[in-house]
């Protein structure tokens, strides 16, 4: 069904090998694949939909975490192996690290147990999830402290009272407006200690996320809206570094990671397009 799709490469519903091909070029799409994209521009988001989305984004990321609690994604073991370089945390001393949009906890736990000497501060815009991580049986507030934050608007200097070493922003930038993604990077910088590092990880252009939208569901160019009401941005390399320079970053890598999800019961095998970067604050 289109609209539906919501996966970050770890949903617990989804049976998937991963080839870690990393790239800097664009998927070429069949013409099949084509003929799709071109179909999703016969009928898009009218400008009222559009707007009430953008009204409704909180409350709608808020009735997700109610409907799928915190079995959605599994726990991210995989972000401390695939970003251990990126993450620069090693080392002597106590490091600090912002996660934005912390979700339920899923990188924020896992970290914390594979590094005695992080403190993270977390945020997420649905006050459930962060009420989820404040919960959960291995919150300790002596090692972490989370709350409710829209990057957008607010100032995460009110919540973060010392530069941190490290942000990660991890599928979190694509369900934010296209016109709000400069004054999220200059939030997150905001709190970055010089030379610090944002890492980041989303959706990329022509993900089968992407492609299996359908008519009624393309906001605007990569900008999409699932039948959840909630929304997603797929992202080009070219894209993502201009956004980053234009907010005070130097770009370290970035780069397409190009997987396959693959479920022989159900006789899928579709490719699945991530971009992934480390940028260094200025």
């Amino acid at each position: 069904m289109a609209g539906v799709v919501l996966s970050s490469g770890d949903s617990s519903t989804c049976a998937s090998v991963m080839e870690n091909i990393g790239s800097n070029t664009q998927r070429v799409l069949s013409e099949d694949e084509e003929n799709k994209l071109k179909k999703q521009d016969q009928t898009l988001v009218s400008e009222f939909k559009s707007m009430k989305l953008e009204a409704e984004a909180k409350r709608n990321w808020d009735l997700f975490y109610k409907r799928n609690d915190t079995r959605f994604f599994r726990d991210r073991h995989w972000t401390t192996r695939e970003f251990e370089q990126l993450l620069g945390i090693e080392g002597e001393g106590k490091k600090i690290l912002l996660e934005v949009g912390c979700g339920v906890g899923n990188f924020l736990f896992p970290l914390l147990e594979e590094n005695e000497d992080l403190f993270i501060y977390g945020c997420d815009f649905s006050p459930r999830a962060v009420d989820f991580v404040k919960r959960d049986s291995r919150f300790n507030p002596e090692r972490m402290n989370v709350f409710v934050s829209d990057i957008t608007e607010d100032s995460l200097k009110d919540f973060v009272p010392e530069p941190v070493d490290v942000v990660s922003l991890i599928f979190v930038l694509s369900a934010i407006h296209p016109d709000k993604f400069l004054p999220a990077l200059f939030s997150v910088a905001s709190v970055l200690r010089p030379g610090g590092a944002l890492i980041f990880r989303d959706y990329g252009l022509y993900d089968m996320a992407q492609l299996r939208f359908g008519r009624g569901n393309k906001i605007s160019e990569n900008f999409y809206v699932r039948q959840d009401g909630t929304r997603s941005y797929f992202f080009s390399v070219e894209c993502l570094n201009q956004l980053a320079m234009e907010a005070g970053f130097d770009v370290f890598t970035c780069h397409y990671v190009n997987r396959r999800t693959i479920n022989k019961k159900e006789g899928v095998d579709e490719p699945r397009v991530f971009i992934q970067g480390k940028f260094i604050k200025k």
